[in-house]
């Protein structure tokens, strides 16, 4: 499995671009908003990937962030959702609309995408509105976002720390990373915080994607 892709770009299409690693080029498949946000040819870029394997062909498609990787991955695992209507979604919403979109429902925002019917719009936000909180959970911090520097890590002699209160520390930091999830999706922090702080209430050990999940739940338009 090709990973992430880090080199110089050798000349950008509509579609792909070619990425030299140290003499081997590879052929990266993006969405239009990736493609509009990678450097002219000559610089350095990096990509996260993700390979797909078919019988007649090896196809790789590139992402600045692996919070974005991972919606392509979901995307594609809805019926009817192949490589080519994720990138289009995902061109179209960016990864925080895609969570908006499926978080509240939104279909018709996924059928603004190019090529993407009212059906298989309907199936993106139904079938996905349940696993959605996990990627959400992964973009809650700073993304992880690709870079053309190869960092060299010296080693570093372990040091002691000390061991912080489990239940709180979890706690908090999922209760955070849940409420700027939430704030990504556009509620206000009053109203994000209080569903939060309800939904760890009732379920204290709970993580990130759990509590994101019971949040949007006590959100949702009662009626």
């Amino acid at each position: 499995m090709i990973g992430r892709i880090a080199g110089r770009i050798e000349y950008k299409s509509t579609d792909h671009v070619l990425i030299d690693v140290r003499g081997v080029g590879y052929v990266v498949y993006c969405s239009e908003r990736t493609m509009a946000g990678l450097p002219a040819a000559g610089e350095a870029a990096a990509l996260f990937t993700d390979l797909l394997v078919r019988e007649d062909i090896l196809q790789l498609f590139g992402f600045p962030t692996l919070v974005e990787k991972e919606w392509h991955r979901l995307l594609m695992s809805v019926q009817g959702v192949g490589a080519k209507a994720s990138l289009a979604i995902l061109g179209t919403l960016g990864p925080d609309g895609v969570s908006r979109a499926i978080a509240l429902g939104d279909w018709n925002a996924v059928k603004a995408a190019k090529g993407i019917g009212p059906k298989t719009a309907q199936r993106v936000v139904n079938e996905l509105k349940d696993k959605a909180p996990t990627v959400m959970a992964m973009g809650a911090g700073a993304p992880a976002q690709a870079t053309a520097d190869d960092a060299v890590i010296e080693p570093m002699e372990p040091k002691p720390t000390p061991a912080p209160a489990p239940s709180q520390a979890a706690g908090g930091a999922a209760q955070a990373e849940a409420l700027s999830a939430l704030s990504n999706l556009g509620y206000a922090p009053g109203e994000a915080a209080a569903a939060v702080a309800q939904a760890a209430g009732e379920a204290p050990d709970a993580d990130t994607a759990a509590l994101i999940r019971a949040a949007l739940k006590l959100l949702a338009p009662k009626g």
